[in-house]
């Protein structure tokens, strides 16, 4: 097991891990902006280290920092969380050569995964299924022929995207260049590489990810999945687990096919292939593989009985997966709210700001991943989640009940966030009969006029 942990990331993840590493009895490292000097990760951490200025670029994304921080205490590993550095392959490279275990799969896997062209030949090629699409396309002109022999609609997607940019559905041919171009932008300004690919557009599907996670010792398995269709822009705003959708003879395939695809990459740790199933909830598509943990985790936890963070940590230090892990046994239903500071009925603008007020709520079954607390500035600068409400309940009915309890509960004054958003969504009677897809939050507003 490692003796010191660096954990290159800032937030409630950073909070999560240091928790992790001081119940595995290991020593953590906390990185900082100059914007996060009185966040809480940086006070629970045995170790802080300011890293630059406020903003990312200047900060959480200069590796050279980040490996310095991590000579300079001597950490012998480095967990990324997720977002910024965490799959960034050259960043795994170089914690490599400074003899730094990097918390994650290797740099060669991060690299054929996080390339979505590559994923999709890597899935062709072992019979996941995928939607019809191209390979990657430089010339606008070029891309809409294919975007014709495919048949509209389409989605524009980069290669190098992730979290909802560099993507663009079309529906029209007049609209395909500009949307094209704009996917293309997008992708260039946010990770460097604006190549871009087409894939059909499933109408209506249901997003479902699953949980995997393998070991040095020849395990490799999957943690069921997450159901991740309440979403605006293709920022989730409610998961849960189980799938409201999903039948156990899909799950299995699903499953099975998730498994397999990890075999034949060789991954190690932990994982999540994400996939498209249509309306019908009798096809799936494979979309992309994020190489790292993913903001919903918790909901898997909950249900599943397990610590992901921990089990990452362990498998990166060469330990096998826990025994609990590889004989899981499901119980009840989790679902996660993603707290934002934001407002949601003035086009989910970002409220930055002190937070003057903050209690949280409690009781069976309710979990809150947090880095704030009452006068915390939240920093203009990052994502604006700023908490995460986990409840947990015997069954689906009992989970929806506990979380609109628990929203009721939350009280957060000097920002505006999506609590009233998502208080209205647990009272719609789509959601309580698990009957929503991608498109309903967009429909929803569009009903308000928003």
């Amino acid at each position: 097991m490692f003796k010191k942990v660096l954990v290159a990331n800032r937030g409630e993840i950073a909070l999560r891990i240091i928790r992790a590493c001081r119940e595995l009895d290991v020593e953590s490292v906390a990185v900082y902006s100059e914007a996060d000097v009185d966040s809480m990760h940086v006070q629970l951490a045995d170790e802080a280290v300011c890293i630059g200025p406020g903003p990312s670029k200047d900060s959480y994304l200069k590796p050279d920092r980040i490996i310095a921080a991590a000579e300079i205490t001597g950490a012998d590993a480095i967990h990324p969380g997720y977002g910024f550095l965490s799959e960034n392959a050259r960043f795994a490279d170089i914690c490599e050569s400074a003899g730094i275990v990097f918390i994650g799969p290797s740099a060669d896997v991060i690299r054929m995964m996080g390339d979505k062209a590559t994923a999709r030949a890597t899935a062709i090629g072992n019979n996941v299924p995928i939607t019809p699409g191209s390979e990657i396309i430089l010339d606008p002109d070029d891309a809409l022929e294919k975007a014709k022999e495919i048949g509209l609609p389409v989605m524009i997607k980069a290669t190098a995207g992730g979290g909802g940019r560099g993507m663009r559905p079309c529906f029209k041919e007049e609209e395909f260049k500009s949307l094209f171009q704009a996917a293309s932008n997008e992708a260039m300004a946010c990770f460097g590489n604006g190549d871009c690919y087409l894939e059909k557009l499933v109408l209506n599907p249901h997003h479902i990810e699953f949980q995997v996670i393998a070991d040095s010792h020849g395990n490799f398995i999957h943690l069921g999945e997450r159901d991740c269709s309440m979403q605006r822009r293709n920022q989730k705003i409610i998961e849960e687990c189980p799938s409201p959708l999903i039948s156990e003879e899909m799950r299995e395939r699903m499953g099975t096919a998730s498994v397999s695809l990890i075999k034949a990459i060789n991954y190690q740790n932990a994982g999540t292939i994400e996939y498209l199933v249509d309306e019908s909830g009798e096809n799936f598509y494979f979309m992309e593989m994020n190489t790292r943990i993913q903001v919903e985790h918790p909901v898997t936890e909950e249900v599943m009985g397990c610590e992901l963070i921990k089990e990452q940590i362990r498998v990166a230090s060469g330990e096998s997966l826990s025994e609990h892990v590889l004989e899981v046994n499901p119980r009840g239903h989790a679902i996660e709210c993603r707290i934002n500071a934001e407002d949601p009925y003035n086009n989910f603008m970002p409220s930055p700001g002190t937070i003057t007020h903050w209690y949280a709520p409690g009781g069976k079954g309710v979990r809150v991943d947090t880095h704030v607390y009452s006068g915390y500035s939240v920093p203009p600068y990052y994502d604006s989640m700023i908490a995460k409400l986990i409840v947990t309940g015997a069954n689906r009915e009992i989970a929806i009940a506990r979380m609109k309890r628990a929203l009721g509960e939350f009280m957060i004054s000097g920002i505006k966030t999506t609590i009233p958003f998502q208080q209205e969504i647990l009272n719609h009677p789509d959601f309580a009969a698990g009957k929503y897809d991608i498109g309903w939050v967009a429909r929803f507003l569009e009903e308000k006029g928003l």
